[in-house]
């Protein structure tokens, strides 16, 4: 069964490849792949929060702010 490029097809439920007998790759809709790829980033990112949460907050001056910005320019 062959399709041309301007043939769509639309499915909703992800498309298990098959290769050796075994699951090999995934098809899946686009939307559905980029709302996977966001969940991911967001889980990223909250690991990423829950590590500096693990740390102390270390409060500076605004002098002492300055003259640490003002040895890397």
């Amino acid at each position: 069964m062959g399709t041309d490029s301007g043939t769509k097809l639309r499915r909703s439920e992800p498309q298990i490849v098959v290769k050796d007998g075994k699951p090999a790759a995934v098809i899946l809709p686009l939307e559905q792949y980029r709302k996977m790829l966001e969940r991911l980033d967001d889980a990223d990112d909250l690991k990423a929060l829950n590590l500096l949460k693990q740390k102390p907050l270390r409060f500076r001056t605004l002098d002492e702010f300055l003259k640490g910005t003002r040895r890397r320019v």
